[in-house]
């Protein structure tokens, strides 16, 4: 259970570190047993504090939330208050949709940052450079979990590998709020 706790652009006193240890730790162990390792990141901007909680479960699951206030510790409780819900999604998501295969090892994929130019026009000659990329682990799971990983990560896209079918699937957060899904294999 190890929690990285810094500030950027700010001095992080001892009394909020213990304050979001404490929230952390307790949040965590109330909806879940295993373990978990994150990092927090209060910043100061010109006007707000911004929080940036990241925790990882040793389920594999990923939470993150991102919150803005007035003050360090309200911008804090407004992102754990967040990471909270998603907690709590996953735990209920979990009694309810509960597969067995959630151990399985997925196949490794590509993922990669292209920088977006900043102009409306995109030149004819345009070649985007890559700015980022790693290798991740593609699961093999249900639509349903996908779904859950796209809520508990804030992620805007989550790429997997189809339980159903074993074709590689995509769901992504519309700009209306709802939930798309790419299925390749249903254009067939």
């Amino acid at each position: 259970m190890s929690l990285r706790i810094s500030g950027k652009h700010m001095n992080i006193g001892d009394t909020l570190t213990t304050r979001i240890q404490d929230r952390i730790e307790h949040t965590v162990s109330k909806y879940f047993a295993g373990g978990f390792s994150g990092h927090v990141t209060v910043e100061k901007n010109a006007n707000q504090f911004v929080c940036d909680c990241l925790v990882h479960l040793d389920s594999g699951a990923t939470l993150q939330a991102t919150a803005s206030a007035d003050g360090a510790t309200s911008s804090f409780e407004n992102a754990a208050d967040k990471i909270e819900k998603r907690l709590r999604r996953y735990k209920r998501r979990l009694k309810d949709h509960h597969s067995g295969n959630t151990n399985r090892k997925g196949d490794p994929a590509f993922y990669g940052v292209v920088e977006v130019p900043s102009d409306d026009e995109v030149p004819v000659d345009y070649n985007p450079v890559i700015i980022a990329e790693s290798t991740t682990i593609m699961n093999t799971q249900s639509v349903a979990q996908a779904v859950v990983q796209l809520d508990l990560t804030d992620n805007p896209v989550v790429v997997f590998k189809n339980a159903a079918s074993g074709e590689t699937n995509v769901v992504f957060r519309r700009g209306d709020g709802n939930i798309g899904w790419i299925d390749p294999s249903r254009g067939q």
